[in-house]
């Protein structure tokens, strides 16, 4: 299967959503390189990077779910990088 290498942005505004967004990154745990997040408090908000190596359909998906959750807003970014993994 084609995977891609993809940073995903999310920017959390609602506190309350955390739990939720911890819970459907470890779903997709096997896809995550590695993350970094960042509270900005004088802002009152949350900072995320996420970086990625998983098919098209699955960085889609969990780009989907992260912006269906209330407060919270996701860009990504893809690479031209692709590999074959089977």
């Amino acid at each position: 299967m084609d995977t891609r290498v993809a940073v995903m942005s999310v920017i959390v505004e609602n506190g309350e959503t955390v739990q939720q967004l911890n819970s459907i990154l470890h779903e997709y745990g096997e896809y995550i390189i590695g993350r970094m997040g960042i509270p900005y408090r004088k802002r009152k908000i949350n900072i995320i990077s996420i970086a990625l190596d998983a098919p098209q359909n699955t960085i889609s998906a969990l780009s989907g779910k992260i912006g269906n959750l209330p407060g919270v807003s996701v860009k990504t970014a893809y690479s031209s990088v692709t590999s074959h993994d089977e």
